[in-house]
């Protein structure tokens, strides 16, 4: 809020510190209500909610971008032109490229920490997909299978999850 004179009055409550060592943690309430849309990538947080990945592919048949891109692109970013919905095949298995354990989350982020940011190669994919192990430690070249959370979805990332994949 602004008063009159132009200056900004700070409402609602200061941060709290939580600890202090080996970092500054602090606990900031808001009260914020954040609105934003999927616009054109719809259909890919509509498929987690069933429990299916969809990446995307040029339709171009010129383009040298033939590949599928997850995290998907509503255009294609080589020719701009629009990309198709393919769905990957059950089940997502996929192998660990680069992993980081995550101490503390960012907010918004309702994981217990400490947890495992995992990058996956999937096949066919031509980029990286970014996602979190649910339980293990990950090593570099580990196979990870793609589980969802159709109950009680997010409507978010988090609801496409890996677990070590064992056959």
């Amino acid at each position: 809020m602004i008063s009159k004179d132009k200056t900004t009055q700070f409402i609602g409550q200061p941060a709290k510190v939580l600890q202090t060592e080996p970092a500054v943690v602090i606990e900031w309430p808001r009260s914020l209500t954040h609105r934003h849309t999927y616009g054109k990538l719809s259909p890919f947080f509509m498929a987690l909610r069933e429990g299916r990945l969809l990446a995307t592919r040029c339709i171009n048949p010129e383009c040298e971008a033939n590949s599928l891109w997850l995290p998907p692109r509503a255009d294609c970013p080589d020719c701009n032109q629009p990309m198709e919905w393919k769905e990957m095949p059950q089940p997502v298995i996929g192998t660990v490229h680069a992993y980081a354990r995550v101490e503390y989350a960012g907010a918004g982020i309702e994981l217990t920490t400490p947890y495992y940011q995992i990058d996956v190669e999937l096949p066919g994919v031509c980029t990286i997909f970014k996602g979190y192990l649910a339980y293990g430690t990950p090593e570099i070249g580990m196979e990870v299978k793609a589980c969802f959370r159709t109950e009680n979805p997010t409507n978010t990332i988090l609801d496409i999850y890996w677990i070590p994949y064992e056959e």
